[in-house]
């Protein structure tokens, strides 16, 4: 899985999703040469549900079936 900037340039490659106890951890690169580990916590995933709305959660349900070809809308 590959996270772009605005400026549609490669950010991070994500090349694992593992756990490790109660923790998910995130492997990649950024910027496609420094190594990265991110780790989230159960903590940090229940403050990210605060920012869904009803709008973005119809989003993210359908967001897997959108036209590739759709540009990116802020």
């Amino acid at each position: 899985m590959i996270i772009y900037d605005n400026s549609d340039k490669e950010l991070m490659r994500v090349r694992a999703l593992e756990n490790e106890g109660n923790v998910l951890v995130i492997k990649g690169k950024i910027f496609g040469a420094m190594p990265m580990s991110a780790r989230l916590t159960p903590a940090e995933a229940r403050s990210a549900l605060k920012l869904l709305t009803p709008a973005k959660i119809w989003f993210l349900i359908t967001f897997l079936f959108r036209d590739l070809g759709q540009k990116a809308q802020d």
